[in-house]
């Protein structure tokens, strides 16, 4: 990832579990390459994203990192936040994004995209009222104005 990016993802899987059978593991593997492919494929939401710049939106956010879990196992699940604590040193924030059946893998491909530029926004919603509340430095109108263009062009 280019450093001068404000926007990043970051993927996770469930993994496997002991009493996964081969079939189980084919078919987890299958679903992470193809949530892969929406992530950093040729129509990926990744290409879009690295277009926005961190100079262009203030000096207080290096890195705002979109973390795509997979189908994550309950005990990991239970703990993601809808957003991580602003982590000063790094200026940076983690943002969870869960990925499941019901709300990606059972839909068209169109109702994915929108899933994810939905969820992508709700989450800059949360991020928006962190800047508030941490008076930090970032134009967070110009940024969501900036990726709702971006996201407007995905398919």
């Amino acid at each position: 990832m280019d450093k001068t990016n404000i926007l990043g993802c970051f993927t996770s899987s469930g993994g496997y579990e002991a009493s996964d059978t081969d079939l189980i593991r084919k078919t987890k593997d299958k679903k992470d390459d193809l949530f892969c492919s929406y992530i950093w494929g040729e129509k990926g939401i990744n290409n879009k994203l690295a277009l926005l710049k961190r100079e262009d939106y203030g000096s207080d956010m290096n890195l705002i990192l979109f973390e795509f879990y997979v189908d994550p196992i309950p005990c990991l699940r239970q703990h993601l936040k809808e957003i991580e604590s602003y982590r000063k040193k790094e200026k940076a924030i983690g943002i969870p994004i869960i990925i499941t059946d019901e709300n990606f893998f059972n839909k068209s491909e169109e109702e994915r995209y929108e899933f994810l530029k939905v969820s992508i926004m709700q989450k800059m919603d949360l991020l928006e009222a962190v800047i508030k509340r941490r008076k930090l430095d970032t134009n967070m109108k110009q940024l969501k104005s900036d990726l709702v263009k971006l996201l407007s062009r995905l398919p």
